[in-house]
């Protein structure tokens, strides 16, 4: 009777162990998944960066264009 009380509780102890072990594997993968999605926002957000920074540029060099048009224009209407 002993021996199948001690098999019953090694069986228990090996299915609370298998379902601990299942359950950390879960929680590893939600948390990988979790950092993934974090970087892939993060790139996202240095990608949109970048295209406003040249957008920035881009809006610059025609307000440059812009006046210095203007600043032509002046100057050949005083002379």
């Amino acid at each position: 009777m002993q021996a199948v009380k001690e098999k019953i509780q090694d069986i228990s102890s090996m299915r609370k162990a298998k379902a601990e072990a299942k359950e950390e594997e879960k929680d590893e993968i939600e948390i990988a998944q979790t950092r993934k999605d974090i970087a892939k926002e993060v790139r996202k957000a240095k990608e949109a960066e970048a295209a406003m920074d040249l957008h920035v540029a881009k809006a610059d060099e025609l307000a440059e264009k812009e006046m210095s048009k203007h600043i032509t224009n002046q100057h050949e209407q005083h002379h």
